[in-house]
């Protein structure tokens, strides 16, 4: 999963007021803290890059700007991906599952989408399956 660092905007907080359009707002199923997981993809090859946390206003920003915001758990804010990084994710498209508890968001990703640097957070390694999982 991703940390943030790398990326800094402003602070308000989860789940206060935001321009979300009411109809998207009433199909989130947020978790206690007003977010909900949102896993970015590369848009035309389908590679998971990474998973941030949106609320309510990120969303909005994410929709509204075309440049994806989230929300800093570990530091209270709202960070937008390549600010301070360089390592942009222009949006291409949003959607939601089925019970409404993530988003997808299809990027094109610009260099690295880890805090690390790394294109993806998840190239640390594939976990090994046991027998019957990998039959």
């Amino acid at each position: 999963m991703s940390s943030d660092s790398s990326d800094r905007t402003d602070s308000a907080g989860p789940a206060g007021p935001s321009g979300l359009d009411p109809a998207v707002a009433a199909r989130l199923k947020r978790n206690a803290d007003g977010l909900v997981p949102a896993v970015a993809q590369q848009y035309d090859t389908g590679e998971v890059l990474m998973l941030g946390w949106m609320d309510d206003e990120a969303l909005h920003r994410t929709l509204t700007t075309g440049r994806c915001t989230y929300w800093s758990r570990s530091r209270g804010e709202y960070w937008v991906k390549g600010d301070t990084s360089g390592h942009f994710q222009h949006v291409k498209s949003v959607a939601l599952d089925c019970d409404g508890d993530t988003v997808l968001v299809r990027v094109d990703q610009v260099d690295g989408a880890c805090h690390t640097g790394d294109r993806t957070c998840f190239d640390a390694g594939e976990l090994p399956l046991g027998p019957a999982a990998s039959a």
